[in-house]
Order: structure tokens, then sequence, then C-alpha cells
């Protein structure tokens, strides 16, 4: 979903969570994470800190299908052709999961997000090995359609 600077809308240009959450910052709170329960609270807790996307926001254009849960994935191509991406679950784990990869797809190119695997940072989470079958296969889902969306973008330049 691509949306011009003339329909801008409550989450035009706001990073995922409403403030600057970084790559780094997830690291460091996973590295302090032992056990696998220690991850999922983290999950849940990034879950929390995710705003809620406005009703008017969780259109069909932006639903996914593949998930457990409902999810909605949009994004926006802001003025100097970075994408900002928005997104939201009815799962708190999903919707922890999806807090994750917002903040490692956020504000990149379409060129970016096509060289980059945007799973990786599960792995260097220690998140991925421990997802069910159903959980990696929404999370592939999404990561997809990040992929479909910069391929879009970048044949549009």
């Amino acid at each position: 979903m691509t949306q011009t600077t003339d329909t801008m809308h409550p989450f035009d240009y706001m990073h995922p969570f409403g403030h600057h959450t970084t790559v780094a910052d997830l690291l460091a709170r996973f590295d302090a994470c032992r056990a696998w329960e220690d991850r999922y609270r983290q999950l849940i807790l990034l879950a929390k800190a995710l705003p809620t996307l406005p009703d008017v926001l969780k259109t069909e254009e932006v639903s996914l299908s593949g998930c457990e849960n409902r999810v909605w994935l949009g994004y926006q191509r802001q003025e100097d052709g970075r994408l900002h991406f928005y997104g939201d679950s009815d799962g708190r784990i999903v919707r922890g999961l999806l807090a994750v990869l917002l903040t490692a797809v956020e504000g990149k190119t379409p060129e970016a997000l096509l060289q980059h695997d945007p799973l990786a940072l599960f792995d260097s989470l220690g998140l991925r090995a421990q997802l069910s079958a159903s959980r990696s296969s929404g999370l592939a889902a999404l990561a997809a359609r990040i992929k479909e969306i910069a391929e879009q973008e970048a044949s549009l330049k």
C-alpha cells in the first residue's frame, strides 16, 4: 500500500514504535536473555509497545494470508525514497515478532531491502530457531511481502 504525501494519516512518517527503536536496542535487550522464556517475555513487551493500528488502516489491501493470526502490513514511500512500514496483529507473539521485523526494515530503501534478509535479525536475537512451524510460516509470509514491496518500489525508479 503506497500513499503519497497528499493522503497522509496518523502513521505517516512515524517510526513503528512512535519513537526511535534500533536494531542495536533489540540486540542489547535480547542479549541479556538467557532462556527462551526471557526472549518470549521480551516479545510480549515489544507487542505492548507497538502502537495499535487504527481500524481505518486495517484493510484487505494490507492484510496478509499465511499467518495463524490476522496480520496487517502496510507501507509508504517517503519523499527521500526510503520506505516506512507499519503493521499490527491480533496475536501477542505475532505482534512482537512483527515489531522486531518492523525495526529491521524501517527506513530502508527498496534496494537495501532487496540486498538484506529481513529475517536475519531473528537469528541474531535467538528467536527463529524457537518458533513453531506456523509462526515460522507466518514470519516467512511477512518477509516475502516486504521483499515484494521492495521489488515493486525499486521498479518505479
